[in-house]
């Protein structure tokens, strides 16, 4: 379990053990900040010296700073560069980075965990941000589009990656949970509000997918219900 914080990961292992007391998997967590090369490789050389190799890279590493952005407290540049930079290029290092461990796997599999980048212009209904009346500046409570573009982007890295890695026979995916209540920008009391469902779900539809139910869509974006129309 990759963290920036050993503590903070610490935390969640303990809580996976209380809540799944039957499981007889072993969790280590590994300090790693994807926005730092530094942290990177070193987390490439922990897990090189054991277990020297991965069957399942999850990207789940994710930020947020819209509501950051609609608080005042960043730029809307940083906004966007700053979610870009831990969602798209962070993610595309560390992928590349450890790719000779899951190489070594006689079965590996590659999943980009993306967010809500699959809502059009074409959609009945733009979620979240309703209708806006006519003037500026929109009043926008939970806004999202920094985080969206990104995943959208992080979306054609998946596609990439599954094209470069077809002779390999990784099997690769971008995996959409749906909106979860989890503190993806510190605002699990407003998900909570708006109807996100509780974040286990999405861990069983991960799961799911590593265990081999999707294997029919391999290069996709997939959700629960089927394949996203993105």
């Amino acid at each position: 379990m990759g963290s920036r914080s050993l503590e903070k990961a610490e935390n969640a292992i303990a809580k996976l053990q209380k809540e799944c007391p039957e499981s007889r998997n072993i969790v280590e967590a590994v300090k790693v900040d994807v926005t730092s090369d530094d942290s990177i490789q070193a987390a490439f050389a922990k897990i090189s010296s054991s277990p020297g190799h991965i069957d399942t890279l999850i990207n789940n590493a994710g930020a947020t700073f819209d509501l950051e952005f609609v608080a005042g407290r960043v730029s809307l540049r940083d906004c966007f560069m700053r979610a870009y930079d831990v969602n798209v290029a962070g993610t595309n290092v560390l992928t590349w980075t450890f790719m000779p461990l899951l190489l070594k796997s006689s079965d590996p599999r590659l999943i980009f965990v993306t967010g809500l980048s699959n809502v059009t212009q074409a959609s009945k209904s733009y979620f979240p941000t309703p209708p806006q009346p006519a003037g500026w500046p929109k009043q926008i409570e939970f806004e999202t589009i920094g985080y969206r573009c990104s995943k959208t982007a992080l979306n054609m890295l998946m596609v990439d990656w599954n094209h470069k890695l077809k002779a390999d026979g990784v099997k690769v995916w971008a995996v959409g949970p749906g909106m979860l209540e989890t503190d993806l920008g510190n605002a699990r009391w407003l998900a909570k509000k708006m109807g996100a469902k509780p974040a286990h779900i999405g861990g069983q539809f991960i799961r799911s997918v590593v265990e081999g139910e999707r294997d029919a869509d391999l290069g996709k974006i997939i959700v629960k219900d089927g394949i996203s129309e993105f």
